[in-house]
């Protein structure tokens, strides 16, 4: 079974077609569980929307570092409200991002924060974004601790070994199938099977052969025979793992 860990369906890119996706395309595909992550309040409440309509799909709920400043005055009970429902399983997607600098990069540094510490008052892992701000987000997780996933891995092998040091997982996706993939192929084959979550970040980071397409959870499995093969082991293995340490993570 599929185990997509981050995937966007509240994504405008789905608008004309969400539903089919969802209900039929995704399980006949062998998708069997989906974490839909939240990037503002708006897509936060979608992504429980989505949760409450299909059965295999939870939501994770929070600010985006590109959203941040445009979220207003940090008030955590509007977070925690969020967080209180049954199919949240975490705060997320939250982080850094230092490539396009959307928020002030202290704005950044201040919701991410806040929102770690609310994530670890409410007991639910969480899911970072880390672009270009490898140091800075390293910081705020070592001094913290908190449980959950680098999702969209874009750092060295030093870094997951840092990462792992925490007893957080790593989010493999596409990336790993691109030409250029040197870092990740690393980082796949460093990575143990203990420690690996499957995803997408559908509608983006389209897998080989598929670029330029619209991505979905379907292609995780386009990403698990490049992951499988870089570590020597069946699809099978991996994609039985990867779903172990998600329903771990995520209590499900």
């Amino acid at each position: 079974m599929i185990f997509d860990s981050h995937a966007h369906y509240d994504s405008h890119k789905f608008d004309e077609d969400r539903d089919e996706v969802l209900s039929s395309f995704l399980p006949a595909h062998d998708v069997g569980c989906v974490i839909n992550c939240g990037s503002d309040f708006a897509s936060s409440e979608f992504s429980l929307r989505l949760a409450e309509q299909y059965d295999y799909i939870y939501a994770a709920v929070g600010v985006h570092p590109h959203e941040a400043e445009e979220a207003g005055e940090w008030n955590p009970q509007r977070l925690k409200d969020l967080a209180a429902h049954p199919k949240c399983v975490a705060i997320g997607e939250i982080g850094l991002d230092y490539h396009y600098d959307f928020s002030p990069r202290g704005v950044q540094k201040e919701w991410f924060e806040r929102q770690i510490l609310l994530a670890q008052e409410v007991n639910l892992p969480i899911i970072v974004h880390d672009r270009e701000a490898h140091a800075d987000t390293w910081e705020r997780l070592k001094a913290h601790r908190p449980r959950g996933v680098v999702h969209c891995f874009s750092g060295s092998v030093e870094m997951a070994r840092d990462i792992l040091s925490l007893g957080m997982y790593v989010g493999l996706g596409g990336a790993v199938t691109f030409n250029n993939a040197k870092t990740p192929v690393e980082v796949a084959a460093y990575l143990p099977l203990d420690r690996i979550l499957l995803e997408t970040d559908c509608p983006y980071m389209t897998p080989v052969p598929y670029r330029g397409q619209r991505c979905d959870s379907s292609h995780i499995a386009v990403t698990a025979r490049r992951i499988a093969e870089i570590k020597g082991i069946s699809v099978e293995e991996l994609l039985t793992a990867a779903e172990q340490n998600a329903r771990e993570l995520f209590g499900i």
